[in-house]
């Protein structure tokens, strides 16, 4: 199981943060998506493992036990990164993130210097205001209405994801592909099943626990200017995206493939948000931990 504790910052927030694997070991750290918190999924525990890697995860500002920081960034979340690895007593870090966590760690790469050696992103959206991309299209129902009201602003958005949080605080696994059926294609579907998609229940639980803050935080900064450049991306960093998704659309992958400076881009035809996420893990792994990023 592991290790979870409650990091208290300089300025008097709190951290909920998770740690798997020898205390010696070089350090994956995991960005959630939206919502999400540090919830562990096992197969990401097992494959940091096999490839000697300590697996570290944290609930972003406003998620499960991590205290709100009201108005934040892309980029202001580099602060708690930096905070997470001098908890963990990690002078660097390979990093990874998935779907709303993908921008997050690329802030990281972005921003960190040697600290980060290298960056994996998962399905990752791109910025709102990216040029030449339609941000919404190719999204199920939910999604546009959730960021239609992001871009409205915190009181609509506010009261939608209320409305939400009650079906999300006792879900279970069997209850997954319902709650996300206009965001699901078929080949996703297959995927929720086992302890992937108690995974996925146990983090909708952790994201709402104590409020939506962290959901609304993460919209809205979605929909705002990140904070960095991705030309300030000089690590080795990888990207995966199928070309199914309806959470982040492909076109999102694609953008992202052509501004990464030197990516190593995999665009997945007929994989979807989560299938990509589940059938690629140990190829991901055994890239991120390859040589080049080491």
């Amino acid at each position: 199981m592991p290790e979870r504790t409650v990091l208290s910052l300089s300025d008097g927030r709190d951290l909920e943060v998770e740690v798997s694997g020898d205390g010696d070991l070089p350090v994956l750290l995991f960005c959630h998506g939206t919502p999400g918190g540090s919830a562990q999924y096992a197969g990401f525990v097992r494959g940091a493992a096999a490839r000697g890697l300590r697996l570290v995860t944290w609930s972003r500002p406003g998620y499960g036990a991590s205290t709100r920081r009201a108005g934040r960034s892309v980029a202001d979340d580099v602060d708690d990164v930096s905070a997470v690895l001098d908890h963990v007593g990690a002078e660097s870090c390979l990093v990874a993130g998935w779907s709303g966590g993908g921008p997050h760690a690329l802030a990281a790469g972005a921003l960190l210097g040697d600290r980060v050696k290298g960056v994996l992103c998962i399905a990752g959206v791109a910025p709102y205001d990216a040029d030449g991309l339609d941000f919404l299209a190719g999204m199920g129902a939910d999604n546009i209405e959730e960021f239609g009201l992001a871009l409205e602003g915190e009181e609509p958005l506010r009261a939608w994801l209320e409305n939400l949080r009650p079906e999300l605080v006792h879900m279970t696994a069997d209850d997954v592909v319902a709650s996300l059926d206009t965001l699901l294609p078929p080949v996703d579907e297959a995927a929720v099943t086992g302890e992937f998609a108690d995974h996925l229940a146990t983090g909708f639980r952790q994201a709402i626990a104590n409020g939506i803050e962290g959901w609304l935080d993460d919209d809205l900064a979605f929909t705002r200017a990140w904070g960095f450049d991705l030309d300030a991306l000089t690590v080795p960093t990888y990207l995966w995206q199928g070309s199914e998704d309806l959470m982040v659309p492909f076109a999102h992958g694609q953008w992202l493939a052509d501004r990464i400076p030197g990516v190593t881009a995999h665009l997945e035809p007929g994989e979807g948000h989560l299938s990509v996420s589940l059938g690629a893990l140990d190829r991901m792994l055994d890239e991120l931990a390859g040589p080049a990023a080491t």
